[in-house]
C-alpha cells in the first residue's frame, strides 16, 4: 500500500518501486495542501474509477495504478482487490482532479489534515500518534489504548481413541 507523508505545504504520496512501474510514474504524487477540498472513505475503491487507464495498469478485480482519463479530468488511482480505500477530490490547481488510493490510513489521513503538521514531511500515522500524545501529556490521562487483545479460545480436541 501507498505511504502517505503529510507536511505544512503538501501531501505526498510515496510510490513503491513495484507501484511505479504498474502506475508507469517515475517519481512520487505531490498535491498541495491547500488544493485538497473533500476526503472520503470506502470500502470499495472500484466504484470510484472513472475513466480509462492512460497511462496505466488494469487487472479487473486485482490492480489499477496510474492516471485514469475521463470527461471530468484526470485521476491518479492506486487500487488493490478490495481493500479500504480514501479519496480526495482536489481543486483546479492540482496535477489530477482526484486520487483514489486504497489505504489502511485512511481514517489516520482525515485526522492528520485536520492538524497542524511540521514542516518536514511525516507518515500521517505518525502525526496522529503524536498528536494522540500531546492531548494525553496536557490533560494528565493516557493516551487510548489500541483494541484490547483478547486471547482467542481453541476448541476442545475430542480424546484421541486408544489403539491396541
Amino acid at each position: 500500500m501507498v505511504t502517505l507523508l503529510l507536511d505544512s505545504t503538501q501531501l505526498e504520496i510515496v510510490l513503491s518501486p513495484i507501484e511505479r512501474t504498474l502506475s508507469r510514474r517515475s517519481d512520487s504524487v505531490r498535491i498541495e495542501r491547500s488544493g485538497i477540498r473533500k476526503v472520503q472513505l470506502t470500502d470499495d475503491a472500484w466504484t470510484w474509477l472513472r475513466g480509462v487507464p492512460s497511462p496505466g495498469t488494469l487487472l479487473r478485480g486485482t490492480v489499477a495504478m496510474g492516471t485514469w482519463r475521463s470527461a471530468g479530468g484526470a485521476d491518479f488511482v492506486v487500487v488493490r482487490r478490495r481493500h479500504p480505500a480514501v479519496v480526495v477530490d482536489l481543486d483546479e490547481t492540482c496535477e489530477f482532479a482526484r486520487l483514489v488510493l486504497t489505504t489502511s490510513h485512511g481514517v489516520a489521513l482525515v485526522q492528520a489534515l485536520r492538524l497542524e503538521a511540521d514542516d518536514a514531511p511525516t507518515a500521517v500515522t505518525d502525526i496522529v500518534a503524536a498528536a494522540g500524545e500531546e492531548t494525553a501529556d496536557a490533560t494528565g490521562a493516557a493516551a487510548p489504548a489500541s483494541k484490547p487483545s483478547t486471547p482467542k479460545r481453541r476448541p476442545a480436541r475430542a480424546p484421541k481413541p486408544a489403539t491396541a
